[in-house]
């Protein structure tokens, strides 16, 4: 299972005696990379992305951009800090942070198999003053006992813990620097070997997924992004027009909504806590900004997107002869997941 925000992390941290903060942070980027791509746990062609900014000016950017690079060890070091340097705007740089988001193989299901799996480990460093620091995190629960619903996963957990184990060792020994494992997180707590489950009183294991992930997911569809100032509204305490959206198997998934009067309109999941009913659901909500972007009301917005075919796994709307007429509030609570 994957979360929206992270599992756990762990860092490493090291005194810089280099005076450059490129050349630092990218050494050590790169040598915890090899050691996720020697395990297979980094499969793709990496992507740095590399941020600059510059000293004493914490938002003045000398440099945010990203590079690919498919050399290996001091070579792929000097290469990424030739092309950033190229690029860099002119002043003093005051820190540098790079990330690389890594996509490798672990096993996911009782069959023992290995399989790709996509944003396994987010990985960065940052160096600035004398300082460099690494941090790895992963949003995922392969290296647990039990999953986020807090059922057994011995099969899963047997085979990815030790190479978490094994990578945390890894990049510790190679970059000279102690683990250290992050703080507890909703959903984990990290180790100096991997991570734990939460347990609750009666000693079974804790559904974080239903405690943490599904609200979280949630909030996306009631709440408009910048506190409310982009795009429709995505919440009203009137009557709304909606309209079913089901899937290409004819499974119900969700309401399309609109209300006029308030400027509102959103997608309301079925279960958010279903992964394709929420992917489904993000389409939808992009559909909605791009309509509002384009100065459609939420009516007309309701309208064009209701004759809109299944694509990438959205589901598609059922029009209706005459508008179907409810208060959100109603509406929600007739959904067996709220």
């Amino acid at each position: 299972m994957i979360a929206s925000t992270p599992v756990a992390r762990w860092s490493w941290d090291r005194d810089n005696e280099s005076d450059d903060l490129l050349s630092a942070c990218l050494r050590d980027l790169l040598i915890a990379h090899e050691i996720l791509s020697a395990q297979f746990f980094a499969t793709d062609a990496p992507t740095v992305h590399i941020t600059m900014t510059e000293a004493g000016k914490s938002n003045s950017y000398l440099l945010r951009n990203e590079f690919v690079f498919d050399r290996r060890g001091p070579e792929a070091v000097a290469l990424v800090t030739d092309q950033a340097r190229a690029a860099l705007l002119p002043g003093e740089i005051g820190s540098v942070d790079g990330s690389i988001t890594c996509s490798g193989m672990a096993v996911t299901g009782p069959d023992g198999k290995e399989a790709q799996q996509e944003d396994l480990f987010r990985l960065s460093a940052s160096s600035f003053a004398d300082f460099v620091s690494v941090d790895l995190v992963t949003h995922a629960d392969l290296w647990l006992k039990n999953d986020l619903k807090g059922r057994p996963q011995p099969e899963v957990y047997e085979a990815n813990s030790h190479r978490l184990s094994t990578l945390l060792h890894s990049i510790s020994e190679a970059l000279g620097a102690e683990t250290e494992p992050g703080d507890p997180t909703y959903f984990a707590k990290p180790t100096e070997t991997g991570a734990e489950n939460y347990f609750e009183p009666d000693g079974s294991p804790s559904d974080v997924w239903r405690k943490f992930e599904v609200p979280t997911r949630y909030d996306i569809f009631t709440h408009a992004p910048g506190f409310g100032r982009i795009g429709y509204q995505r919440t009203t305490g009137g009557e709304v027009r909606y309209t079913p959206v089901l899937d290409s198997q004819g499974k119900f998934i969700g309401y399309l909504w609109a209300s006029e009067s308030e400027n509102a309109a959103s997608f309301e999941p079925a279960d958010v806590g279903d992964d394709s009913v929420y992917r489904a659901g993000l389409v939808w909500l992009h559909r909605l900004r791009s309509a509002h972007n384009r100065g459609l009301s939420p009516s007309q917005a309701l309208a064009e997107l209701t004759a809109l075919p299944d694509e990438n796994g959205s589901g598609q709307a059922v029009p209706a002869s005459r508008p179907n007429l409810m208060s959100l509030a109603v509406l929600r609570e007739s959904l067996p997941e709220h």
